[in-house]
């Protein structure tokens, strides 16, 4: 799965322009590439600073909405979240707004490998954050617009997925897979709390230590059931390490638990496909998981 064609390029130059243009106590600005993902060129500026500029126009309200809710939520959570101070807006011959932010130092969890005891140690913390992410009034945060719980959609996205890897030739029995989806069950409503919305490996942060430090990209920061966020345990997590993140997050009910295995189990295909050999490592490692509960 190659991201998508970017509908709009942004080079270090122009980055660097456009900051200087609208932050003059930036000047100069010094931008270098940190990173393209599916909606955002990244670069850091000046050494210490973080911007991300949209590539596609679909990332334009995530990051508005960013800029509206992490200075409310961030000082709440137990870890740290980028906290953004500058939001620019079309200049020149980029038309979107773009957003910076102090760095939040640390290095991404899929790049560091981590063994399943380092992955253990995780757990606990990894559990508080949500606990404390879940319970922040939901306010004014927008509804899941994608539906990421609806079944018949993930049941039949799983299901592509599965025949596209085993046609790449990264699993060879997809059986086990297809037998899991059978049990997929509707989930009832519940009172929406406030959810991350990406919560995967590449979005949590490790310190020197390798230990759990940061979580980022908030673009799809929403309201709607915890499930969404909880799959981060059945994806990240071995199983042996799953009793500490449900004592430390707190009660979860069964059903909810379980919805967050499937939900899991779809988005670990999703990166198993993607270009990237790190992610690619970490998709399949969690459908290995996910098979043997």
């Amino acid at each position: 799965m190659p991201i998508p064609p970017a509908e709009q390029l942004v080079s270090p130059s122009l980055a660097a322009a456009l900051i200087d243009r609208q932050f003059p106590e930036l000047r100069p600005a010094r931008a270098e590439p940190a990173g393209e993902g599916w909606d955002n060129f990244a670069f850091r500026v000046n050494g210490s600073l973080m911007f991300r500029f949209p590539r596609r126009e679909l990332a334009v309200d995530w990051i508005v909405k960013e800029h509206r809710f992490l200075p409310r939520i961030a000082p709440l959570l137990p870890l740290p979240a980028p906290i953004p101070k500058w939001l620019g807006h079309a200049d020149l011959d980029y038309p979107w707004p773009f957003l910076g932010h102090e760095m939040v130092p640390g290095e991404t969890a899929c790049g560091a490998d981590l063994n399943d005891r380092e992955r253990a140690e995780c757990a606990a913390p990894l559990a508080r954050f949500l606990a404390a992410l879940h319970r922040i009034p939901v306010e004014d945060a927008p509804p899941d617009r994608f539906a990421r719980l609806d079944a018949e959609r993930l049941i039949s996205r799983a299901r592509t997925n599965f025949n596209a890897m085993q046609s790449k030739g990264l699993i060879s029995d997809i059986g086990r897979l297809n037998d899991l989806l059978k049990s997929v069950e509707p989930l009832h409503p519940e009172p929406p709390v406030l959810v991350h919305g990406d919560m995967y490996v590449r979005h949590l942060l490790l310190n020197e230590s390798r230990k759990l430090c940061g979580v980022i990209d908030w673009g799809d920061l929403h309201a709607s059931d915890p499930a969404i966020d909880l799959a981060i345990a059945h994806s990240f997590l071995p199983p042996s390490a799953h009793a500490a993140f449900r004592a430390a997050y707190g009660p979860i009910p069964d059903v909810r638990w379980r919805w967050a295995k499937w939900r899991a189990l779809y988005h670990s295909t999703v990166i198993a496909l993607m270009d990237d050999a790190a992610l690619t490592r970490e998709g399949l490692r969690a459908l290995a998981w996910i098979q043997e509960l």
